[in-house]
């Protein structure tokens, strides 16, 4: 059988672009297990932060494949893979696509599990969703920001 893990994700920016960060929540329901990460960045934008949590949430799975649903406030990351936009995205490299170098790295961690997306709505009591909240924002305060090498102003 199949390990299912539920990665809760959330992304912010004060400013958009400005400082930000992202929040993970990473349970594995079966075992009673639960991890916390975050981490802050300079400039970016609230939604280059919502890709990157699940983007990093992904890579902190240590064996493949695994069942993973990923609960995320954010329409643009849940509808690009529940409404498919994402693959047609590929096909045609992702002209005119903003976020590019997020959204290769998403798929290709994405292709080494079965993902589920699961939107949820934002700022409405969802336990993990406002942890994750909380660690992004905390993240974006954070004395030792680190430099979003893929953002561009463009």
């Amino acid at each position: 059988m199949q390990k299912e893990i539920h990665l809760y994700t959330d992304g912010a920016a004060r400013g958009n672009p400005g400082p930000g960060g992202y929040g993970i929540v990473l349970e594995w329901p079966e075992k009673n297990y639960r991890k916390e990460f975050s981490e802050g960045f300079k400039h970016t934008t609230n939604n280059r932060m919502e890709l990157l949590a699940v983007i990093e949430g992904l890579k902190k799975l240590n064996e493949s494949p695994l069942k993973v649903k990923v609960y995320t406030d954010s329409k643009y990351v849940a509808d690009a893979f529940v409404k498919n936009w994402v693959f047609g995205w590929e096909k045609k490299e992702f002209k005119d696509r903003k976020n590019t170098d997020l959204w290769i790295a998403l798929l290709k961690e994405y292709r080494k599990h079965e993902v589920s997306f699961h939107w949820v709505k934002g700022h409405n009591n969802h336990a993990q969703n406002e942890r994750c909240d909380r660690l992004a924002v905390e993240a974006s305060h954070s004395n030792q920001l680190k430099v979003d090498i893929g953002y561009t102003e463009s």
